[in-house]
C-alpha cells in the first residue's frame, strides 16, 4: 500500500490507507480464517481498496460501549472514522464471495454518497509464478 501511494505522489494517504487496509485484512484473519484477496484502485482523485474473503456472511460494525476496554471490536468503526466512505463491495471476485471496501480522496476533498466510485466486479489478475 505504501509503495503504491509513494510511487504515485499520494504520501498524504499513506497513514489512513495503511490503517484501514490493515483493519480489513485483520478482520478476514480473525473472523473467517480464509484467504484474503486485496484489490487497489487508484485514480487521479480517489483511492479504493477492497478486501475480499470467502465468507458469505455480511460484515457487522461493532461499536463498543463508552468506557469499555476491549481488545477487539473497533476495526470497522476505525475504518468508518478514517475513510471518506466504506461499504460492502458489490458482487464477487472469483471464489471470493464477500468484499469490504473503503475510499479516500487523493487531494483532500471529502467524498460522500454519490461521489463514491461504483463497485465493479473484476476478476483478480492471474499470476504466473
Amino acid at each position: 500500500m505504501r509503495a503504491v501511494l509513494f510511487t504515485h505522489d499520494r504520501e498524504h494517504l499513506v497513514l489512513p490507507a495503511a490503517l484501514c487496509t490493515s483493519e480489513l485484512v485483520t478482520n478476514v484473519h480473525l473472523h473467517t480464517k480464509d484467504t484474503a484477496m486485496l484489490r487497489v484502485r487508484l485514480t487521479p482523485t480517489r483511492l479504493r481498496v477492497s478486501v475480499f474473503d470467502e465468507s458469505a456472511d455480511p460484515p457487522v460494525v461493532v461499536r463498543p460501549a463508552a468506557g469499555v476496554a476491549a481488545c477487539w471490536g473497533r476495526g470497522l468503526a476505525l475504518v468508518d472514522e478514517m475513510a471518506d466512505g466504506w461499504g460492502v463491495a458489490d458482487g464477487r471476485a472469483g471464489r471470493f464471495a464477500r468484499g469490504v471496501r473503503f475510499e479516500l480522496g487523493s487531494r483532500g476533498e471529502p467524498l460522500r454518497g454519490a461521489e463514491l466510485m461504483p463497485e465493479r466486479t473484476v476478476r483478480p489478475p492471474r499470476t504466473t509464478d
